[in-house]
């Protein structure tokens, strides 16, 4: 009994670890989406300079990570459900 309590607190660590992988793809791809729209571009709102040039992309970074965290465009639950089949022995 011992010996299949092991395989499934390993299986739900590999699944964490599939669903993690899958949104962080899907924050990326929805980071290079953002960029294409603007978001994160500097305006002279703030008086631009280096300092918000170096840090725009930061922003953009974070609300694609947000977004993917939060369901995103469900990118991620395909790519997870992907990797899982793959995974499957």
């Amino acid at each position: 009994m011992e010996i299949n309590a092991q395989p499934a607190a390993t299986t739900d660590a590999r699944r964490a670890a599939l669903k993690d992988v899958a949104v962080k793809l899907e924050a990326t791809f929805l980071e290079e989406m953002l960029k294409h729209t603007g978001i994160g571009e500097t305006s002279e709102a703030f008086g631009g300079g280096p300092g918000e040039e170096a840090f725009a992309p930061l922003i953009t970074r974070e609300y694609a990570t947000l977004m993917a965290e939060r369901g995103g465009i469900g990118l991620a639950e395909h790519l997870f459900r992907a990797l899982l089949v793959r995974d499957d022995p």
